[in-house]
């Protein structure tokens, strides 16, 4: 299994805005089929240090994994992320 955990930081870190992204994230779920599971954290955290957004995947292989990173509707949603992050961070592991 491969773990793809990514964090953002967003230009409007209001309550809504973090409820906004996170909708758009999990609607993930269910439009990429190697997508195994999907978990969107809203940080609390009031740290400078801290990101706003934490995303967990979980995929069965590397290959699926990059898979998803050019599925379409993967594409349309770094797209939106783009236009409300202005920072984002990557892990990715197998376990």
């Amino acid at each position: 299994m491969v773990k793809h955990i990514v964090f953002f930081k967003l230009t409007d870190n209001s309550d809504k805005n973090k409820e906004l992204v996170k909708n758009k994230l999990l609607s993930l779920k269910g439009e990429v089929e190697v997508l195994q599971n999907i978990e969107v954290g809203l940080n609390f955290a009031d740290e400078d240090r801290a990101y706003d957004i934490a995303l967990l995947t979980d995929f069965n292989s590397e290959e699926d994994l990059k898979s998803y990173a050019i599925h379409p509707f993967h594409l349309e949603i770094v797209a939106f992320i783009k236009t409300v992050a202005n920072s984002s961070k990557v892990v990715d592991f197998k376990y």
